[in-house]
């Protein structure tokens, strides 16, 4: 994007084009660029249009608000499907708890990116064919193979909705690092409803209560799960048509927890030789320990997606310094992966995990490179973002693999 308005800055008409394109994204890109475009009158009246600040909030137009309005009930509907048919619940959320908000938010972005029919419909029957494969599949005992169809099959969705989001391009450079900071967003404003809804929650059960009433039941069954279901389309909606709402919040978050996360990885690295813990004989520490590896590479994701113009030399350090450490974290839990693997063998979960691990140090080293590159002044802090953003459809994959093959490699195990 920023080359883009490089380019364009004698086209007003191309660069009306780029904003419409993505409106978010060329904000971002241009206030990052202002400081080289000060004195240009192109420029200056851009600045201005892009900076203008209001009071109220926007709600865009009355189709974006049916559109909300509409895929949020479909949403409560396919998420209260167990009590309407009376269908396992357990059986039903496993299999199919990504298909309640994923195909609506990738509607959502299909419709407002003008994404083609035909791209549309293949995006529709790989879901379609996505909703088939996992409820067939075969309920046995062990459900490894299941198990790990399940947890993956959101990440394939995931990827389709990043797809979407980013116009449904398969040529010229996806915007990916965009739909990272779009997810970082809506996990903001996502917590900041729940914590609504909970504070309204324990207002409403405690005013009954007051009156002899005990409706918890009926309101969780009923109210809480709608609003579950509803949250994310909510969410998405107010973040992208009012991305100051959080714009401003999430790089303060990525700031401030980027540093503690590091200290507190490097004191619970020490802390585990001193505790006698490890990951080689004890299961269950080892996923915990693959769940930390998870969360840090995303706080990784979200800060580097956060940063939209040239940050300082320290946090720049912390940013290297925290894929350093977690490198040692990806390596502590794959040479653990490979010793239980030489120990007990070979099951669908320890190749999963072993898989995951090999791409998450191969992608950690890569971006670790960069932001070496970065502090040396060989490198401009976008290459990390790029870099970040081109490896994402490798995950896509690995998900593909073990959502659809795993199971008929491993017969259903």
């Amino acid at each position: 994007m920023h080359q883009d308005i490089l380019l364009n800055m004698e086209n007003p008409l191309q660069l009306e084009k780029l904003y419409r394109n993505n409106k978010p994204a060329f904000r971002v890109a241009f206030n990052a660029l202002y400081p080289q475009l000060k004195g240009d009158p192109l420029a200056e009246g851009w600045y201005q249009r892009l900076n203008y600040s209001q009071d109220d909030l926007l709600w865009g137009t009355r189709n974006e608000r049916l559109f909300v309005v509409i895929a949020s009930l479909v949403a409560v509907l396919l998420a209260k499907l167990p009590d309407i048919f009376s269908l396992d619940k357990e059986f039903f959320y496993t299999r199919n708890a990504g298909f309640i908000v994923f195909p609506l938010l990738i509607a959502y972005f299909g419709w407002k990116n003008d994404l083609q029919q035909k791209t549309g419909l293949w995006l529709a029957g790989l879901i379609l064919f996505a909703i088939g494969f996992i409820n067939f599949l075969p309920q046995g005992r062990p459900d490894d193979t299941l198990n790990l169809s399940c947890i993956h099959l959101p990440i394939l969705l995931w990827f389709f909705l990043g797809f979407t989001f980013g116009g449904g391009k398969l040529t010229g450079e996806p915007n990916w690092l965009g739909f990272l900071r779009y997810n970082g967003e809506l996990v903001v404003m996502t917590a900041l409803l729940l914590l609504s809804g909970m504070l309204m929650t324990g207002i409403t059960i405690g005013l009954f209560k007051l009156i002899g009433l005990n409706i918890e039941q009926f309101y969780f069954n009923y109210i809480v799960i709608s609003g579950l279901a509803a949250v994310p389309i909510v969410g998405t909606f107010l973040t992208q048509t009012n991305p100051q709402l959080v714009g401003r919040v999430s790089p303060v978050i990525a700031k401030i927890f980027s540093p503690l996360v590091l200290v507190m990885l490097v004191i619970y690295l020490i802390a585990i030789v001193y505790s006698g813990k490890d990951p080689y004989n004890d299961r269950e520490f080892l996923l915990i320990f693959n769940a930390l590896l998870l969360g840090v590479l995303a706080i990784i994701f979200f800060s580097v997606a956060e940063t939209k113009a040239a940050k300082s030399q320290i946090e720049r350090w912390v940013l290297f310094l925290l894929c350093a450490v977690t490198i040692v974290v990806n390596g502590i839990a794959l040479s653990a992966i490979l010793f239980r693997i030489s120990t007990w063998g070979l099951t669908p979960n320890r190749a999963a995990v072993l898989g995951a691990n090999v791409l998450i140090l191969l992608h950690l080293l890569l971006v670790t490179a960069q932001f070496f590159k970065v502090l040396t002044r060989k490198a401009d802090l976008s290459e990390v973002g790029k870099t970040i953003a081109r490896y994402l459809p490798i995950y896509c994959l690995w998900a593909f693999v073990v959502t659809f093959l795993f199971p008929l490699l491993f017969g259903f195990k």
